[in-house]
C-alpha cells in the first residue's frame, strides 16, 4: 500500500487527487482508490498555494514516511494487544437465532426507551459468550465477547442497563421466541413437561426476592425458584421465577396459564410432571381447564388399601427389552378417586372425585437401589441409636426412629428420650421398593405410552442441568430483581438455541456434551487480513458435524469467505 499524487487534465485545467493503492482479493491483484480530492491547480494557487503540485507531492511523501513507519512499528510489536484469537463455535446457535427474525420485534421493543445501543445485539453476545465461556458479567464483557468472530458497540454500564431491561421484559421476550419459533419448527403442546429447581445466592441476607428456602444442593444461603416448561419435543416454551420460601406447586398453573394466555394454545394440554408438583389443586385445575395430566404419586403415602393392590403379584404385565430381559413390571386400574380442593370462595375444604387410571411400575434395578439405601439409613440410625446421639443428629435416617420420653423402667415420662428403631416403618420401606405409581387423567391412552411419556421428564432435568453446569448459572453474583431475572433469560437462551440445533436441526444425533464441546473448543486465530487458522483438536464428532453441514470444519488454514460461510450457514 502507498500514496502518490494523481494528475488528472481536463478542457477546465489540471485536477489534482491523492490516490492509495491496495490489494483487490476479488482481482487478486493490485488496485486503486481516491484517498483525497484536492481540486483544480488554478483554484489552489488561487487560495493562496504558489506551487499545488509540488506542495502536495510533499504530503504524499510525509504519507509515506507515516504509512512506513506504521509498518514497522507494526512490525516490531512483539506482543498484540488484542488476541488475535477468536471464538467461532457458536455460529450453529447464531445462524438459528438469526433465522426466527426476533430482531426486528425486539428493535420494535426498544423504541419505547432512550438507549444508544442495540438490544437485540448485546443480548445475543452475551447469549453467545455464555454457551462459550461462562463468566461474571464484568470479566464476560472484557475477556469473552471481545474474543466473538462478531464484533459488538456497547459499554459495561449498557450490558447492565441492557440486562436489567430484558429481566423486565422477560415474559415478552420469550413470547416473541415461541411465536417465530411456532413459524419456524412449530411447537407441540399436546404434552408439557414442568418441573422446578433452585438457584443459590453467596449472601447472607435475604431480601424481597431472593429467600431462604429447601435448596437443591442442601445449601443454607437464599434462593431463587426457577420453573421450566417444555413442549413434547423438549423444546423450553416458558419459565417463571419466584422467590425461594414459595411453594413451587402453584408455579406450574401460573405458567401454563401464562403461555396459553400470551401465545393463543388452545386445545388440550396433559401437564406432565414429578410428585413434587402432584397435589390436588393441580389435578383439579388441568381437568377444570380441559386439560389432562401424567403426575408420579408417592406409592408410601397411599392409603393401605391401594398398597395391598400395588404389592399384589396378580396382573403385572413385564416389560422386556431385546435381549429378553425383565425391564419392569407393569399394572393399572381405573377408578375414581378422592381429592380434597380448597373452595376459593369459603376456604373449606371439599371432597371431589375424579375417575383417573392408575399405573404401578416395579423395576428391580430401583428396588435394589433403595433396598441399599435403606438398609444404609437403618445402620447410621442403630449407630446413633447405641451412643443417644441428639434427634438432630439423625438426619434422613430419622424417619426410621421412634423417639419417646421414658424413665429407667421404660415408662413414659417428661425426662430422658428412649430411642427405638421403627421396625415396622423399615418392613414396609422394604416392600415397596422399587415401586413407583402414575396417576393421569387420560383413561384410553395405553400404560405403556403413559409410563414413556413421564420418562420423558428426564429432559427437563438435563435442562437444569446444562443451566448449572455448562452454563454456570450459579452462584448469581447480581443484586437488583430484574437483572437477576435477565441474566436466567440469558441462560434459558442459551439452553433454547441448544435444544433447537439439537433437536430440529440435527434431529437428536448428536449428545449435549458434544454439542458444548464444539462450541467452546473451535476458535480460530487471525494470521492475516484475509486468512485464519483452525485451532481445534481433531475428533470425531467434527468429522461428522463437516460432513453434515458441508463446510470445512476440519482444515487447517481458513479464509474470511470460509469463515463468513459458517457464519451464515442455513442447516
Amino acid at each position: 500500500m502507498a500514496y502518490f499524487l494523481k494528475k488528472s487534465h481536463y478542457k477546465k485545467g489540471t485536477y489534482l487527487q491523492i490516490y492509495e493503492s491496495f490489494y483487490d482479493p476479488e482481482r487478486k491483484g493490485g488496485a486503486h482508490r481516491s484517498y483525497k480530492a484536492l481540486g483544480y491547480v488554478h483554484d489552489l494557487q488561487a487560495q493562496g498555494i504558489d506551487d499545488p503540485i509540488s506542495y502536495y507531492k510533499e504530503e504524499v511523501a510525509r504519507l509515506n514516511q507515516k504509512l512506513q513507519a506504521a509498518k514497522k512499528a507494526e512490525k516490531a510489536k512483539q506482543i498484540s494487544e488484542e488476541s488475535p484469537e477468536r471464538f467461532i463455535g457458536y455460529f450453529p446457535m447464531k445462524n438459528i437465532n438469526d433465522r426466527l427474525s426476533v430482531k426486528k420485534y425486539i428493535d420494535l421493543m426498544q423504541t419505547a426507551t432512550d438507549f444508544r445501543f442495540n438490544v437485540f445485539d448485546m443480548m445475543s453476545a452475551l447469549v453467545y459468550a455464555r454457551l462459550i465461556h461462562p463468566r461474571s458479567k464484568s470479566k464476560t464483557y472484557d475477556e469473552v465477547i471481545p474474543k466473538l468472530f462478531d464484533t459488538y458497540d456497547f459499554s459495561l454500564n449498557q450490558l447492565y442497563d441492557g440486562l436489567e431491561y430484558i429481566g423486565c421484559e422477560y415474559e415478552k421476550i420469550i413470547e416473541i421466541y415461541n411465536h417465530q419459533i411456532q413459524q419456524m419448527y412449530r411447537l407441540d403442546t399436546s404434552h408439557t413437561y414442568f418441573d422446578c429447581t433452585n438457584f443459590y445466592f453467596e449472601i447472607d441476607r435475604e431480601d424481597d426476592f431472593r429467600k431462604k428456602g429447601p435448596s437443591k444442593e442442601n445449601r443454607k444461603e437464599p434462593i431463587v425458584g426457577l420453573g421450566l416448561l417444555l413442549d413434547a419435543n423438549q423444546i423450553p416454551i416458558g419459565m417463571k421465577l419466584f422467590p425461594g420460601n414459595e411453594s413451587e406447586k402453584p408455579i406450574i398453573r401460573s405458567i401454563i396459564d401464562g403461555l396459553k394466555s400470551r401465545n393463543s394454545v388452545s386445545g388440550r394440554t396433559i401437564q406432565i410432571a414429578d410428585k413434587g408438583l402432584n397435589c390436588a389443586e393441580n389435578i383439579f385445575h388441568a381437568v377444570k381447564n380441559g386439560d389432562g395430566y401424567i403426575f408420579s404419586k408417592s406409592v408410601k403415602q397411599l392409603p393401605e388399601i391401594e398398597k395391598t393392590w400395588v404389592l399384589l403379584p396378580n396382573d403385572y404385565v413385564e416389560v422386556k427389552n431385546a435381549d429378553g430381559s425383565v425391564l419392569y413390571r407393569m399394572k393399572e386400574c381405573v377408578d375414581d378417586f378422592e381429592y380434597k380442593i380448597r373452595d376459593t370462595s369459603t376456604g373449606r375444604l371439599r371432597n371431589i372425585k375424579l375417575r383417573e387410571k392408575r399405573i404401578v411400575t416395579y423395576n428391580p434395578s430401583l428396588a435394589k437401589k433403595q433396598t441399599y439405601e435403606i438398609n444404609k439409613e437403618v445402620e447410621k440410625a442403630k449407630l446413633l441409636k447405641a451412643s443417644q446421639a441428639k434427634k438432630s443428629e439423625y438426619g434422613d435416617c430419622s424417619k426410621y426412629v421412634i423417639f419417646s420420653a421414658a424413665d429407667k423402667k421404660g415408662n413414659e415420662t417428661d425426662g430422658k428420650v428412649k430411642v427405638s428403631l421403627n421396625e415396622e416403618l423399615i418392613k414396609k420401606s422394604l416392600e415397596l421398593a422399587g415401586y413407583n405409581m402414575l396417576v393421569t387423567s387420560e383413561i384410553s391412552m395405553p400404560a405403556k405410552d403413559v409410563y414413556e411419556a413421564y420418562h420423558n421428564l428426564w429432559r427437563i432435568e438435563e435442562s437444569f442441568r446444562i443451566m448449572k453446569s455448562q452454563l454456570d448459572a450459579r452462584p448469581v453474583y447480581l443484586q437488583k430483581e430484574d437483572t437477576i431475572t435477565g441474566h436466567f433469560l440469558i441462560c434459558y437462551l442459551a439452553v433454547l438455541l441448544t435444544r433447537l440445533l439439537q433437536f430440529k436441526e440435527l434431529r437428536n444425533q448428536f449428545c449435549t456434551e458434544d454439542l458444548f464441546e464444539f462450541v467452546r473448543d473451535f476458535r480460530v486465530v487471525k494470521i492475516s487480513d484475509r486468512k485464519y487458522i483452525n485451532l481445534t483438536r481433531g475428533k470425531n464428532f467434527i468429522k461428522e458435524f463437516a460432513a453434515l453441514t458441508n463446510l470445512p470444519l476440519t482444515s487447517y488454514f481458513l479464509s474470511d469467505g470460509e469463515i463468513k460461510k459458517m457464519l451464515s450457514h442455513r442447516f
